[in-house]
C-alpha cells in the first residue's frame, strides 16, 4: 500500500513538473531502433564513455581490454555515454578526429557492432550536426549519434532511453567560460526541454519492457568531480522513479560508480572512464548506497535476459572491479 501511494505521488509529481513549468503543447514521438536479442533470448553490451582523445590518456588500452571483453562474452552493441570527441567535438565530418579517436581506435573484432550514442557537453562545444550527420554512419556503419532516441532490445526484454541531457545544463547557457556551444535545433531551450520531457514521459508510460534503461550524459547521482546534476534530479528523477526504470546509466564524471537509491530501486551506474581519468577525486557519499567507486579509466558490461541483469565494471587492464546481479520474476499468463 505504501509502495503504490509512492509511485501515485510520482506519477502526480511528474506530471506537475511537465504541465507545471511548460506550456503543454503536441509531441512528436523520439526516434526507435530495434535489436535482436541472440538466439537464446539473452543480450549482451559494453558501456564507455568520455573517451575521444585520439587514443590518448589510456583510451587505446580501454579500447583493447574492451576487445578482449567483448568478445568474451559475444556483445551484442556499445553504448557511448557522451563526450566522444575531446576537447571541443567534431568541427565538421571531415574532421580527422572521427578516424583518430574512433575507427582506428576500437579496432577489436568484437567491437565491429552498432554503437549507439548521445552527446555530452564536450560535444556541444564543436559541431554538433557532424556528429549527428549521416555522413558519418557512411564513414563507418557502427556510427549512430541522435539526441534522444529509444532503441527496443529483444524485443520488449529491454528498452533504452538515450536521453539528451546538456541542455538541461543551465550554466553552459548563461555562464560557458571561455566555451563556444553549438545550440542550433535546442533553441529555444524551453520550448526543447518541454517537448524532450513529454516525449520521454509518454515513452515510458508506455513501455512493456521487462527492463527499462535511461541513459544519458550527465549525472543524476555521482561522488565524482561533477556530482550531482540538479537539473536532472529536479526534472528528469521524477519521471524516471515514477515508471519503474531499473537503470540510469551516464558518463560525465570520469570514473566507475555504482549507486544504489535508497528511495527507489534505480541503480545509478556511471561509466565514464573512457580515457583521461581524476585520481583521487571523490567526494564522501553515503556508505548504504555507494557500492562502488573507481578513480580511474575502465568501462561496463552488462549481461541481461528476461529474468536476470548483470553488470560488471573493468578496469583498464580488464580487471574484474565490480559485479552487481538482479533478477525479476516472469509475469504468470492469466
Amino acid at each position: 500500500m505504501v509502495l503504490l501511494c509512492q509511485k501515485t505521488m510520482l506519477l502526480t509529481l511528474a506530471s506537475t513538473l511537465l504541465l507545471g513549468l511548460f506550456v503543454v503543447s503536441c509531441v512528436a514521438e523520439l526516434q526507435r531502433f530495434e535489436h535482436a536479442a541472440k538466439p537464446d533470448g539473452s543480450l549482451s553490451f559494453l558501456v564507455v564513455g568520455d573517451w575521444g582523445r585520439r587514443g590518448l590518456y589510456n583510451q587505446s588500452e580501454v579500447a583493447l581490454q574492451m576487445g578482449i571483453i567483448g568478445e568474451k562474452l559475444d556483445v551484442d552493441f556499445i553504448i557511448s555515454t557522451g563526450d566522444n570527441f575531446y576537447d571541443n567535438g567534431l568541427k565538421g565530418v571531415d574532421d580527422p578526429a572521427f578516424h583518430e579517436s574512433f575507427t582506428d581506435i576500437y579496432t577489436a573484432p568484437s567491437l565491429q557492432k552498432q554503437w549507439y550514442s548521445v552527446l555530452g557537453n564536450h560535444d556541444y562545444r564543436g559541431n554538433v550536426e557532424a556528429q549527428l550527420s549521416p555522413i558519418l554512419t557512411k564513414m563507418d556503419s557502427r556510427w549512430l549519434c541522435l539526441r534522444s532516441f529509444i532503441l527496443n532490445a529483444g524485443p520488449e526484454m529491454a528498452e533504452f532511453f538515450f536521453v539528451d541531457t546538456t541542455p538541461f545544463v543551465r550554466r553552459y547557457f548563461i555562464d560557458p567560460e571561455d566555451h563556444v556551444y553549438d545550440w542550433k535545433g535546442v533553441l529555444p531551450r524551453k520550448n526543447y526541454l518541454k517537448n524532450l520531457l513529454m516525449e520521454l514521459d509518454s515513452a515510458l508510460r508506455e513501455s512493456k519492457a521487462k527492463w527499462k534503461i535511461v541513459v544519458g550524459h550527465h549525472t543524476i547521482k555521482s561522488a565524482g568531480h561533477h556530482g550531482n546534476t540538479h537539473e536532472l534530479a529536479k526534472h528528469l528523477l521524477p519521471i524516471v522513479q515514477a515508471y519503474d526504470v531499473d537503470f540510469y546509466i551516464n558518463g560525465h564524471d570520469h570514473c566507475l560508480e555504482h549507486i544504489s537509491s535508497t528511495e527507489s530501486p534505480i541503480q545509478f551506474l556511471t561509466s565514464g572512464g573512457g580515457s583521461k581519468a581524476w585520481r583521487g577525486d571523490v567526494n564522501w557519499w553515503n556508505p548504504q548506497e555507494m557500492k562502488f567507486y573507481h578513480d580511474g579509466q575502465g568501462f561496463m558490461s552488462v549481461q541481461m535476459t528476461r529474468t536476470e541483469v548483470d553488470a560488471t565494471f573493468y578496469d583498464v587492464f580488464g580487471n574484474v572491479m565490480h559485479k552487481w546481479t538482479t533478477s525479476k520474476q516472469l509475469s504468470s499468463a492469466i
